[in-house]
């Protein structure tokens, strides 16, 4: 029998540390004079009370650590509970309970997906509120993927349990050690993208809040136009670096903060990131010219902020890029299945499976050719096993049939194609706004049944958690000894 006290444990913890957070939109509400305040003081009461009593009463449990199941079991609860409490404020100022769940299980997740309308006149507190789930959410996905995700070995993650804790020991000897300079990195690399947003004139409110969002990937936005509020150059390219930042393995950042800034490129999915962002942006800045009769300067920067935002999941606008015709709905269709680097805040398949995806067919067509040869391909130095191409291939079938699956469930509301299959994928890539004229750039989520709504955050908790890692305890065999 798993024991549950560890987890429940650590749950605890986790409860406190929410319920601590939300006090700072209650502060911003009170300088503010905005009488919701008591909305957070309320809701860290409950939350912080609730993980105290939790704590207490599994104290010293942790002492053995956790095992493999135990984490599995870990890190579903804390993605799905957390979210939880994190409703509770929406509640208290009168949202329905599935928009409320819907909006904080997006925040999380770093979706950017909402249901809320006219954002620039909501309370100050809930906008910060928004931003700080989606920034604690992208720290929590930094974490995840790094420490834990390698060691359960989904979707070929396993391939850098040994690169990464190579890696890691020459920053840190101890894991603990690791999630620290994480944090570190992760709070400068925020801390810088406020001053870059202050710098372009951004007011210190929308610069707080977005630098948060943008580190982040999440996208929520503290107005209906998103960046289009702004028209600010300078702003829209701020945005476009510290997406890219947020897409980057975070371990390799540290090494490039501490003056090693070259191993970024030697990594194999940076480099492939980089290529096809600067190939396709490209093509949709050419596009934009030649079709839409954009100048020059404000194709490229729209072109590049709305492809960068579809590919690392972050969901911020500039404009409406649906209304540029069909083939770039087709194209940001497709990009929302991409995603970012192993290790970073962004969802979506990731490059390095599409990297090993590829080598793998590759391998597989020259053994075709020659069959008594044998054939070896590489990720970044390390051998591709058939272990890991098997589980590569795996996560892919399963993504895709999951999109496929929730799309078809989606059909049952009534719903478009268009609206359905966007809205599968930008939740189980965790990616943001879907397409067409409801939950598009310029629409929101809200319109969709409740139904609907629940569905699509489950979708967002299973794109999160990679997959295998609800899967897996559907299995009979993972309860048993």
């Amino acid at each position: 029998m798993i024991s549950l006290r560890p987890v429940l444990s650590v749950l605890g913890f986790l409860y406190v540390g929410l319920a601590t957070a939300m006090l700072i939109p209650a502060i911003v509400d009170v300088i503010a004079k905005n009488a919701d305040w008591q909305a957070f003081v309320f809701s860290a009461l409950i939350t912080g009370l609730f993980g105290l009593l939790l704590s207490l009463a599994m104290g010293g449990s942790l002492s053995k650590g956790l095992d493999t199941r135990q984490t599995f079991i870990l890190t579903t609860l804390a993605w799905t509970t957390l979210p939880a409490f994190g409703a509770v404020p929406f509640l208290w100022l009168g949202v329905g309970y599935a928009d409320a769940v819907f909006e904080a299980v997006s925040g999380f997740t770093t979706t950017g997906s909402t249901v809320l309308s006219g954002l620039d006149g909501l309370p100050p507190g809930l906008l910060v509120w928004r931003s700080i789930m989606q920034w604690m959410g992208g720290v929590g996905i930094v974490v995840m993927a790094i420490v834990l995700l390698p060691f359960l070995g989904i979707g070929g993650m396993q391939l850098f349990q040994s690169e990464n804790s190579d890696r890691s020991q020459k920053i840190v000897s101890r894991s603990v050690e690791l999630i620290r300079l994480l944090g570190l990195a992760y709070v400068f690399l925020t801390v810088l993208c406020i001053i870059a947003f202050l710098a372009t004139g951004m007011e210190l409110f929308d610069a707080f809040n977005h630098a948060l969002t943008t580190i982040a990937t999440g996208g929520y936005s503290t107005h209906d136009l998103s960046f289009g509020y702004f028209d600010n150059l300078a702003a829209g390219w701020v945005a476009v670096f510290f997406m890219i930042i947020g897409a980057m393995p975070f371990v390799l950042i540290i090494q490039a903060l501490r003056g090693q800034p070259l191993l970024l490129w030697r990594d194999p999915q940076v480099r492939a990131l980089i290529t096809f962002l600067v190939i396709v942006s490209l093509g949709l800045t050419v596009y934009l010219g030649v079709h839409m009769h954009f100048p020059f300067p404000e194709a490229l920067l729209k072109a590049t902020f709305n492809v960068v935002s579809v590919v690392t999941g972050t969901g911020y606008a500039y404009g409406d890029y649906t209304q540029w015709g069909p083939p770039v709905v087709g194209l940001a269709l497709l990009l929302k299945f991409v995603g970012g680097c192993t290790g970073s805040t962004t969802g979506g398949i990731k490059v390095f499976r599409f990297l090993v995806f590829f080598g793998t067919v590759r391998a597989h067509l020259r053994r075709m050719v020659r069959p008594s040869r044998v054939m070896s391909e590489e990720y970044g130095g390390t051998r591709l096993t058939p272990e890991l191409s098997f589980s590569v291939l795996a996560f892919l079938v399963v993504y895709l049939g999951s999109v496929g699956m929730i799309t078809l469930a989606l059909s049952f509301f009534d719903l478009d194609l268009l609206t359905a299959i966007s809205a599968a994928a930008t939740s189980v890539g965790n990616v943001g706004p879907g397409l067409g004229p409801i939950i598009g750039p310029s629409g929101n989520f809200a319109p969709l049944p409740d139904g609907a709504k629940w569905l699509l955050s489950f979708a967002m908790l299973l794109g999160r958690l990679e997959l295998f890692t609800v899967l897996v305890l559907l299995d009979p065999d993972f309860w048993s000894r």
